[in-house]
């Protein structure tokens, strides 16, 4: 099937230009984002900046996580931070494609002892028995703390499937973990002890 058009989206302008920003005196970085400490306040005492126009994250996932950091720390008087989320984002095409934590260019520059596995969807036998075979499913982990740095799943369920991962990386847990973990046959969660058995390292 051919395609008539082709649509192209490069980077992204917030919308803050008419919020009376100057007058408030609150500061925007040069491209008019929010500028935000850690805990998202703004220069200016009692103003708080969430969302897409503080620069921290274009999704409604972070969107509403800002919510709850705010929320917390203001009225459960907790100290919850933007640095302590793991990036993770979802595409929701065909395969759908889920990803969490570093990147390949990531675990390079932090000079890591890494290891990764890699395996294609067509080895995994949900995958195969829905007849959606294109993707692969990326793992890599720090071989000294045995602890995920970053997944890629690409394939059917990989923007459910990426979060068993995540939250792993939320908890600090070892790889080990899933990797001797116990899954239910048929899906694609089943087959990610074996691909953690099958890890090398990371070049």
């Amino acid at each position: 099937m051919l395609g008539s058009h082709l649509l192209l989206a490069v980077g992204r302008i917030p919308n803050t230009q008419d919020l009376g920003l100057d007058q408030a005196g609150i500061v925007t970085d040069e491209r008019g984002y929010i500028v935000v400490d850690d805990e998202l306040r703004t220069n200016v005492p009692g103003i708080w900046a969430l969302g897409d126009c503080n620069g921290r994250g274009a999704f409604t996932h972070t969107s509403y996580n800002d919510y709850e950091i705010v929320a917390d720390n203001l009225l459960k008087g907790d100290h919850r931070r933007v640095s302590d989320r793991i990036q993770t984002y979802a595409l929701f095409i065909d395969p759908p494609l889920g990803r969490c934590g570093m990147r390949d260019a990531d675990i390079r520059k932090s000079g890591r002892h890494a290891l990764v596995a890699k395996y294609p969807m067509e080895r995994v036998g949900r995958a195969v028995e829905k007849g959606e075979t294109q993707g692969f499913i990326k793992v890599a982990v720090d071989a000294d703390t045995k602890q995920i740095l970053g997944a890629v799943i690409l394939g059917t369920g990989g923007d459910e499937v990426i979060h068993i991962l995540l939250d792993m990386m939320y908890a600090k847990a070892p790889y080990t973990t899933i990797q001797r973990a116990m899954h239910i046959h048929p899906t694609v969660a089943e087959f990610l002890p074996t691909i953690l058995s099958k890890l090398q390292p990371f070049t």
